[in-house]
C-alpha cells in the first residue's frame, strides 16, 4: 500500500510517502511562506524523489487537527482535492495522536500541546502509546491541573512548549519533562505510520466527500460573532 500523507495542521508543512510499509520520502519546511503556497510544491517534490505518480498512491492522508484553522482547511482541502482527482480513498490522522507517536518510550505520561492561543492549548495525554485523556482544548492551567493528577513525570512536545515551557516547568517542577527539539514537532512520516497502522487495523479509508476538519472549538470569527451578538441581545433586552 503506497500512502501520500500532508500535514498542514500547525507551523510546519509536511509531506510524506510510504511505500510498501516503509517510508520513502518526509519533507518539513517552516518559513514565511503560506501552506497554500507550499504544500503543492512539496507534493510533486515528494513524488518525483519517489520516482512515482498521483496514480500510484493508494490512498491520501490528512493531519485532520486540531490545530491552525486555517492550516488544518488548506491540508484537507488538498487532500480532498487529490484524492477526488485520482478516484483514491483517504485516511485522517489526529494531530496529537501524531505527536505522541514521535515518543516510542518514556517512563511516564507523554503530554501532546498544541498553541491554541489566549493562553489556551489543544492538548491530550497518552501512556505506553495508549491515550488515557482525549483531546481537549483549555486555558493551559486546567490542563496541567489533569497533569497533576496523573501523579507522574510527563513528557511535553509539540508547539505548545515553545510558548509555555517555563510556565510548565514553574508548575511542575522536576516532574516536568520536554522531548528533545528533533522530536518536539508533528512530523508527516508519523503520521504516515499511523494511518498505515489504522488500515492495517481494518478501518475503512473514508471517501473524499466526507474528509472533514476537527475542531475541538468554534473558529475565531464565529466565536466573536457570537460574542456580539450576546453583546448587542443584552443591550436591546
Amino acid at each position: 500500500m503506497n500512502i501520500l500523507m500532508i500535514d498542514t495542521s500547525g507551523p510546519a508543512c509536511g509531506a510524506a510517502i510510504m511505500r510498501e510499509g516503509c517510508i520513502v520520502y518526509e519533507a518539513q519546511l517552516t518559513n514565511k511562506q503560506t501552506h497554500s503556497q507550499r504544500i503543492m510544491p512539496m507534493v510533486d517534490s515528494a513524488l518525483t524523489m519517489s520516482d512515482m505518480r498521483i496514480e500510484d498512491i493508494d490512498v491520501f492522508g490528512a493531519v485532520v487537527g486540531p490545530g491552525s484553522f486555517t492550516g488544518v482547511r488548506i491540508g484537507v482541502s488538498t487532500v480532498k482535492a487529490l484524492a477526488h482527482a485520482a478516484g483514491k480513498p483517504c485516511v485522517s490522522v489526529n494531530a496529537l495522536e501524531a505527536l505522541a507517536a514521535n515518543i516510542c518510550t518514556f517512563d511516564g505520561i507523554v503530554c501532546p500541546i498544541l498553541d491554541a492561543r489566549a493562553k489556551q492549548v489543544y492538548g491530550a495525554i497518552f501512556k505506553d502509546g495508549k491515550r488515557i485523556l482525549e483531546d481537549e482544548a483549555l486555558k493551559l492551567t486546567l490542563f496541567l491541573d489533569q497533569v497533576e493528577q496523573m501523579g507522574e513525570h510527563a513528557l511535553f512536545l509539540g508547539d505548545g512548549v515553545n510558548v509555555f515551557e517555563k510556565a510548565i516547568e514553574e508548575r511542575l517542577g522536576e516532574k516536568a519533562h520536554f522531548a528533545p527539539v528533533q522530536h518536539r514537532s508533528l512530523r508527516a512520516g508519523s503520521a504516515c505510520a499511523l494511518a498505515a497502522a489504522k488500515l492495517e487495523a481494518g478501518e475503512v479509508p473514508d471517501d473524499y466527500r466526507t474528509l472533514l476538519p476537527l475542531y475541538l472549538r468554534a473558529p475565531q470569527a464565529e466565536r466573536e460573532r457570537a460574542a456580539r451578538q450576546a453583546k448587542e441581545g443584552g443591550a436591546n433586552g
